[in-house]
């Protein structure tokens, strides 16, 4: 993929949520204007992906508890050059929670979400913006979650307790999607 594909990605993604569609025009804008926006090294900053996991009854979603953040968040990370976003999120899914790829399932190769949040400066980084893309993938909740080293806890989140975990706005927009869909829309 190149950012042409990206954008491609972008201009067909339509979002009921007005605060989203901005945040996507943002995404595009950033995209365009920058030809390494894949590059984490880009200081005002870059594309990321994440991956919304559920699981197959679309009733919990895997979080982490990520251990240089200390926030509670769904699997995803930096790019790093690659400008594949959706092996990008795949990648990210299997080495954060610990499950071979084998087992994550893309439900649908059209964007999810697009969040652009800013991280704080910290020892590692300058403050940047991410723009994060989000794709839907499906993991069974039976299979054991080994997690990393990136997380201090990772595991299963009822739906209805998710803004206990984190209550940005972007997760309330998540978790209202994710009740929208049915078992018959994949």
């Amino acid at each position: 993929m190149h950012r042409r594909e990206l954008l491609q990605y972008l201009n067909h993604y339509k979002t009921p949520f007005i605060q989203e569609a901005a945040m996507v025009g943002r995404t595009c804008q950033f995209v365009m204007q920058h030809k390494n926006c894949f590059d984490r090294h880009l200081a005002v900053g870059h594309v990321s992906g994440s991956a919304w996991v559920v699981n197959p009854a679309r009733t919990h979603t895997l979080l982490m508890h990520h251990r240089k953040l200390n926030f509670w968040l769904q699997p995803g990370g930096h790019a790093d050059g690659d400008s594949d976003i959706l092996r990008v999120i795949l990648k990210e899914a299997s080495e954060e929670t610990g499950i071979d790829m084998q087992h994550i399932k893309l439900l649908s190769d059209q964007i999810f979400d697009v969040d652009v949040h800013t991280v704080h400066e910290s020892v590692h980084d300058p403050r940047h913006e991410h723009f994060d893309i989000r794709f839907l993938v499906e993991i069974d909740d039976q299979l054991p979650i080994p997690g990393n080293n990136e997380s201090l806890e990772i595991g299963w989140i009822d739906l209805k307790d998710v803004s206990r975990f984190n209550n940005a706005l972007s997760f309330h927009r998540l978790v209202a999607k994710t009740r929208k869909l049915t078992k018959s829309d994949f």
